[in-house]
């Protein structure tokens, strides 16, 4: 975790949850350019390859940044202590943002087992009418214990309610099957749970593999040149990914997550959303990254910020902002995954942009809004960062 002091439009703390551990780099950044101010803590969680925070909110913005490491060795190492602290930072300081996650590549053929017993499959479910206490009621064999479980105190119209359940013993065969096939495919096993949310349940899944591959497998995986990981997975809104794919792009969507006390959210780009055009941006390939996701994402978290401070020029430059943005796609300036619904696969290379072609334009389109309301000097704007950036990282 490090603090950020961006010298421009000064705003609250952010705690940064990175998982590019590969991308990590301390920067301290300070212009010379008249920002606003806003002084709160925020939490912010990104990677830094289409430098879209160096050009469009570092230079503009004072940030105290809290940060993250969400990198899943590092979640591993700290058994997801790391993933509850930002959680409760992200309480604490009410903004988190959550930019492009870079995910394993992987090119192989791959199968997936799936557990058939229990759980939903034989899950009960129930429509709960009127106020009145649920509750979980296990019996032991003997009846000499009984053990009961608040559930949850409906109130009103009521709900429904839905009880799972599964076996060690189911757990530990399907943790033998899934090890037994994939020492005999000579193939790498993952474990897929979501260990961080049901602690128990998926948690009993994790514990359970492990012990049956430390006591039978591991050196049988050794020797085969395998491994074995269990972690979690990482839940998303995939029908509005699919939808996004499917008619526009994925480059668009910018997920909100919002508490019940309607004061603290979380702005994300979608997970995986650029792992592809990373890994031909590390072979040194042109890419053209649309980046308006990860650009949204600070905008909404700055907005809500602005909003709960009251901070009135934070607001006007974050509308600014996403403004610059939809003003350069709408003259026809745009990365590959727009210009290909408009041009088709005949689309030609003067037809779009490249990564940081395009997020230099917006750069442009921001500051001439900036300048035009006499918001910024420009002559006062000096952004020596940009280039050594690229410098560093080869762009």
């Amino acid at each position: 975790m490090y603090n950020a002091n961006v010298p421009p439009l000064d705003v609250p703390p952010a705690v940064m949850v990175d998982d590019l551990q590969q991308m990590r780099e301390d920067e301290q950044v300070r212009m010379k350019t008249k920002r606003a101010k806003n002084r709160r803590h925020w939490i912010k969680m990104s990677s830094k390859w289409l430098l879209s925070d160096f050009d469009l909110i570092f230079p503009f913005l004072e940030l105290d940044i809290k940060y993250f490491d969400l990198d899943l060795p590092n979640q591993d190492a700290t058994d997801d202590k790391v993933t509850i602290e930002s959680a409760e930072a992200t309480l604490k300081y009410n903004v988190a943002i959550k930019c492009a996650t870079i995910t394993p590549g992987w090119t192989k053929p791959i199968c997936i087992g799936r557990h058939a017993f229990g759980d939903q499959y034989r899950a009960t479910d129930t429509v709960i009418k009127g106020a009145g206490k649920l509750k979980l009621m296990f019996v032991a064999e003997d009846e000499r214990k009984t053990t009961v479980i608040e559930v949850f105190n409906f109130k009103g119209a009521g709900g429904v309610a839905l009880s799972m359940y599964n076996t060690d013993e189911s757990i530990r065969t399907f943790a033998e099957a899934s090890m037994n096939t994939a020492y005999q495919k000579k193939w790498p096993l993952y474990l897929s749970t979501n260990n961080t949310v049901l602690k128990k349940y998926d948690r009993r899944f994790k514990d359970i593999f492990q012990e049956v591959y430390e006591s039978k497998w591991k050196s049988k995986f050794e020797e085969a040149g395998i491994c074995y990981i269990g972690n979690k997975m990482c839940l998303q809104p995939q029908i509005s990914q699919y939808t996004l794919t499917g008619f526009v792009s994925i480059g668009l969507m910018t997920p909100i997550l919002v508490c019940l006390d309607r004061k603290t959210i979380e702005a994300e780009v979608a997970h995986g959303t650029v792992t592809r055009h990373y890994r031909v941006h590390q072979k040194g390939g042109e890419t053209s990254t649309n980046s308006i996701a990860s650009i949204f994402a600070w905008t909404r978290g700055l907005a809500h910020r602005a909003k709960l401070d009251d901070n009135a020029k934070l607001s006007e430059f974050t509308e600014k902002l996403e403004a610059a943005c939809v003003a350069t796609v709408e003259s026809g300036k745009m990365t590959k995954d727009l210009a290909l619904i408009i041009h088709g696969s005949k689309i030609k290379r003067v037809q779009y942009l490249k990564t940081e072609e395009f997020i230099d334009v917006v750069v442009d389109e921001l500051k001439e809004r900036l300048k035009r309301d006499q918001y910024l000097n420009t002559e006062e704007f000096i952004h020596p960062l940009v280039d050594g950036l690229r410098a560093k990282l080869s762009l």
